[in-house]
């Protein structure tokens, strides 16, 4: 006797029926890699290839192969993003004015995988609410207030924007 069963939905699975578990992102990237290329688009195809070996890597270190979930990625494309940052202006610097607009390229395509940033309005008007939460004062609760703070503004600014802002307001309030 043969018993039909219902087929898994398009999303769950892969090209030869078996079932994927990627996130969301990882599929994204994999898409517009794919989509980069068919393009002739190089510095994309580049940027993204570097992005997904990245992951491929953070997936297989440590002691168990696993997939990273999209918050994960998220991180991990921060983290990318900040050293096309530092690349630039280091080649900047250097006067290196070629090699700094290549990382300054491939750090605006990483941009449009990262959730928009805060500005400063929204920036000081969270860590003001922390403070007023935490009941902080002083520079000896800093650490206090960066520990509400954090959770909040996850991958929408930088550590070191979120503590100057914070020290500011300590040390004005």
């Amino acid at each position: 006797m043969v018993v039909a069963l219902p087929a898994p939905s398009d999303r769950e699975c892969d090209a030869y029926g078996r079932i994927s578990l990627m996130s969301g992102l990882k599929d994204r990237l994999r898409a517009d890699l794919t989509a980069s290329m068919k393009d002739r688009n190089e510095v994309r195809t580049r940027t993204l290839r570097m992005v997904l070996t990245e992951i491929s890597k953070e997936e297989v270190s440590g002691a168990a192969a696993r997939e990273l979930d999209d918050a994960e990625i998220q991180r991990l494309l921060v983290r990318e993003a900040k050293r096309r940052r530092e690349a630039a202006d280091a080649f900047s610097d250097a006067g290196r004015s070629d090699q700094a607009a290549a990382e300054h390229a491939e750090g605006e395509i990483l941009a449009e995988y990262l959730p928009a940033q805060l500005d400063d309005a929204e920036l000081t008007g969270l860590v003001a609410t922390a403070i007023a939460v935490t009941g902080a004062a002083g520079q000896n609760a800093m650490g206090l207030v960066m520990k509400a703070v954090t959770p909040k503004v996850a991958g929408r600014a930088e550590g070191a924007r979120v503590a100057a802002e914070v020290r500011r307001q300590l040390t004005s309030g």
